[in-house]
């Protein structure tokens, strides 16, 4: 059974079928629901029948399709793509119900929802760096029309002193800032888009330089694996995909696009942007770079590690200094990624398991969290912390969970971020790089300040009666989201092995790779 071609195209033939049923709004649901179960149920599937002993890749479809340049169809899973397939099977299947109220355009946007995940089943499975890429910009370019046309947006106007010179100065910059619609939905996609692009730039240069340098006539992952570029080129080429997949990844500072990109786009969009999409540049760069250039890996590993020891804190202080909860998030999602950068730049076992580790983790509660954000932005009609309090009492399963999301995010034992994050700072102690361990810690612990924040004052704080005292808590499909991905940071919490194994063994592949060059 070719379970890895039936998973991808799974959801892009339940938008074939949404196309025919303009007249039946409760039928596109169904349809939706229904694809996102059969692509859950056999993602789940090979996750168990996956040989974890025996590692590399397995579940392999491979057959030729343009053999004069040596273009294939060519998949497989090992651990770490086994587990980002999974993510974003759980994903799909929980935005799905966390969109389940679209009413404006449902066809269109349940299409473009579907055709998107196809991108990102397709990018996590493949083999084929032409095949790769061309999911790759499936996966990436539906996201304008989903944040344009549904998102949602506020305007931001710039702060500029009130008088004296440096009003002069600031004048014509927040003139200009103005002029784009700072803030507004379409500013947010337009950004997202062009970043997106200028990332798949590098990315497909590096791509055609590492097919043409090759010799072997072929975009096989596993064909270009076994050849030893010179190491200038291997430098050159690295940072070609480093810049290229970093900014979808949200590294510093290519990562501005991310949080109007985020808070911008629908509940769901968000919940696939922040808990799949990012994790598309990640992969790509420990797939590919670390896969492909061994040598290259030791001689940027202190800028990569450096660069995420600022975006934990630079992402963590954003998320502090904000009162939008959606941006709150937005930035945590920020500071997040740089601790899966982070243990994959330590280049050790322990390191790059906490990094995969950590891409599955925060796919899952940031997926948590947006779909909680949305459903309170329905009901209060806001994402602004100040003028909440007291929610709690109203929405007691949204704050259970959103205090379960939130205590993910600081890494509370019991929860599946403890695990991943104590991983990560394991690899960098191991490493002897003890100032990305401190810079992790402190970003923990700014972490744990805005978490604890949001949850008193959201949820704990006193409550305007007038205004939310009739508000209810999730009904019907609202709970699937929600407890699903709640339950799930709790299963790989308490028993963190399940996922581990997996992971591990691809870790120490990418270890072995790694030594050889070391």
């Amino acid at each position: 059974m070719p379970y890895l071609s039936i998973i991808t195209l799974t959801p892009a033939a339940g938008a074939l079928v949404i196309f025919f049923l303009r007249r039946h709004p409760f039928a596109l649901r169904v349809v939706a629901a229904t694809s996102a179960s059969v692509a859950l149920s056999l993602s789940i599937y090979v996750f168990l029948k996956y040989d974890k002993a025996s590692g590399g890749f397995q579940f392999v479809e491979r057959f030729p399709l343009v053999p004069s340049i040596g273009l294939s169809y060519y998949m497989g899973v090992d651990g770490m793509n086994l587990s980002l397939i999974l993510l974003t099977a759980f994903i799909l299947f929980t935005g799905v119900f966390a969109s389940w109220t679209i009413k404006e355009r449902s066809q269109e946007f349940y299409m473009l929802f579907l055709i998107l995940v196809t991108g990102v089943f397709g990018v996590f499975s493949s083999l084929d760096l032409f095949l790769f890429f061309f999911f790759y910009e499936l996966a990436v370019l539906p996201m304008y029309l989903l944040i344009g046309i549904w998102g949602t947006g506020k305007e931001i106007r710039p702060r500029v002193p009130k008088s004296g010179v440096l009003r002069v100065l600031f004048d014509p910059i927040a003139e200009a800032m103005e002029g784009v619609g700072l803030g507004s939905k379409e500013y947010g996609a337009a950004k997202l888009t062009l970043y997106l692009l200028l990332g798949s730039a590098f990315i497909l240069v590096g791509f055609l330089a590492l097919y043409f340098a090759s010799g072997k006539g072929s975009f096989s992952y596993t064909d270009l694996r076994s050849v030893r570029f010179e190491p200038w080129f291997q430098r050159i080429c690295f940072l070609a995909l480093y810049l290229g997949f970093g900014v979808l990844a949200g590294v510093w500072p290519l990562h501005t696009w991310s949080p109007d990109g985020h808070a911008a786009a629908p509940t769901s969009v968000s919940m696939l942007h922040a808990g799949v999409l990012m994790k598309l540049g990640a992969y790509g760069i420990v797939r590919m770079g670390f896969g492909l250039f061994p040598e290259a890996v030791p001689y940027w590993a202190p800028l990569i590690g450096t660069i995420a020891s600022i975006n934990i804190v630079y992402g963590a202080l954003s998320a502090m200094a904000q009162t939008d909860l959606k941006y709150i998030v937005a930035y945590s999602s920020v500071s997040h990624m740089g601790y899966v950068m982070l243990g994959a730049a330590t280049m050790n076992e322990q390191g790059l398991t906490g990094s995969i580790f950590q891409m599955f983790s925060h796919g899952i509660m940031t997926g948590l969290l947006f779909a909680l954000v949305g459903l309170v932005y329905e009901k209060t009609h806001t994402r602004e912390i100040t003028v909440m309090g007291g929610l709690g009492r109203r929405m007691t399963g949204i704050a259970a969970c959103f205090g379960i999301g939130g205590l993910t995010s600081l890494g509370l034992p019991g929860l599946s971020g403890f695990v991943a994050e104590l991983l990560v700072f394991w690899g960098a102690v191991v490493a002897g790089r003890i100032p990305w361990f401190l810079m992790a810690i402190t970003g923990t612990f700014i972490t744990a300040v805005y978490v604890l924040r949001v949850l008193k004052i959201v949820f704990f704080g006193e409550m305007d009666e007038g205004r939310y005292g009739d508000i209810p808590d999730a009904r019907g499909p609202e709970w699937v989201a929600i407890t699903v991905l709640s339950g799930v940071l709790i299963l790989f919490g308490l028993l963190p092995m399940i996922l581990v194994a997996p992971i591990d063994k691809a870790a120490q592949e990418i270890v072995a790779i790694l030594g050889g060059a070391i």
